[in-house]
């Protein structure tokens, strides 16, 4: 029934920041689900973080057998030598069918334990080279922002955390939840394009930057329509070229690819918000037939408009993870 109970597993060192992650996407709240949110150690006690700071865990890792979702956090000793308690603890969860995440750094503990073996996963840009030498069973893509495999699921470095967070939190409750979470954290509910977009490039100068922030604004007013990339080039006076290089480095994807994502994810949040006709949902989210929205919403969400309605359409109550959405995307 969803992710009712989400264990954070915290290594010697654990960063704050992923410790605000967990509880902004996971504490309590109104309007959300009632998530028993645990933080563990390898042994109770108290736990330093990377602010010096010492932290009070009173859950070794047997707490990771009762959890629905295991979440690894980062930690500055990531290189040192996991124990084998904390291995074992990883592995048994995984075969019982928990969902394991981690992201950043916590993904050497996910490699270490085997659970990435023949998959692809991402890290922080900084030490992707370093993942993929230490565990060369594993495919780092260091330009992903987080991969999801259903079962397993990892993601970049410092605040990809929570893109990965609140993937996770789409995926089990729909986008719904997701966005009313997100605009509470004063945060995208889902960034667009992958950490190559974070990695030191050129990019527009500031009259370009205003220009093309407006031409981004108003193609998310006008999914409606027909938009094609020369009319946003003309609106940000840039040649198309120019645009396309420009739109890449600022969102990570390019025009065509971001506006597909824009149209589906608004597309989500009518069918879970509304009791529109499929057929008026593709025209509003720009799509000329039901028929080609239909196809384009399987293919990139792995389950049928109808489908994903009565899935979600039910939101306070949970959707478990072996419903047919979940397991149409597991592998995606």
């Amino acid at each position: 029934m969803g992710f009712q109970r989400v264990v954070a597993y915290a290594p010697s060192g654990v960063t704050a920041l992923a410790l605000g992650i967990v509880n902004g996407v996971f504490g309590g709240g109104p309007d959300r689900p009632a998530f028993e949110t645990v933080v563990c150690a390898e042994q109770p006690g108290d736990l330093r973080t990377d602010l010096g700071l010492s932290l009070r865990v009173d859950h070794g890792v047997e707490a990771l057998a009762g959890a629905d979702l295991v979440l690894v956090l980062p930690g500055d000793g990531f290189r040192a030598e996991p124990g084998a308690a904390v291995l074992d603890a990883l592995r048994d969860a995984r075969a019982a069918g928990v969902v394991v995440a981690a992201h950043c750094t916590g993904v050497f503990l996910l490699a270490a334990a085997g659970l990435l073996d023949g998959l692809e996963a991402t890290t922080h840009w900084q030490f992707a080279d370093e993942l993929a030498a230490r565990y060369p069973a594993v495919r780092v893509r260091p330009d992903a922002l987080y991969i999801d495999h259903g079962g397993v699921a990892t993601g970049a470095g410092a605040a990809a955390g929570l893109d990965l967070c609140l993937h996770l939190l789409r995926r089990e409750y729909g986008a719904a939840l997701a966005n009313r979470i997100a605009r509470g954290l004063v945060t995208p509910p889902h960034r667009d394009g992958g950490q190559a977009q974070y990695i030191s490039a050129p990019v527009p100068g500031d009259g370009d930057d205003r220009r093309l922030a407006e031409v981004i604004t108003w193609a998310r007013d006008n999914l409606h329509r027909r938009i094609p990339v020369a009319e946003l080039a003309t609106r940000a006076l840039m040649s198309r070229r120019t645009f396309a290089r420009a739109f890449k480095a600022a969102t990570g994807a390019s025009p065509h690819a971001w506006l597909l994502a824009q149209r589906l994810d608004r597309a989500e949040q009518l069918l879970e918000t509304t009791d529109l006709p499929i057929e008026e949902i593709a025209h509003r989210v720009g799509y000329g037939t039901a028929t080609v929205f239909r196809e384009q919403f399987i293919l990139r969400r792995g389950v049928a408009p109808r489908d994903y309605r009565r899935a979600f359409r039910q939101y306070p109550h949970p959707v478990g993870r072996d419903a047919a959405l979940t397991t149409e995307r597991r592998g995606m």
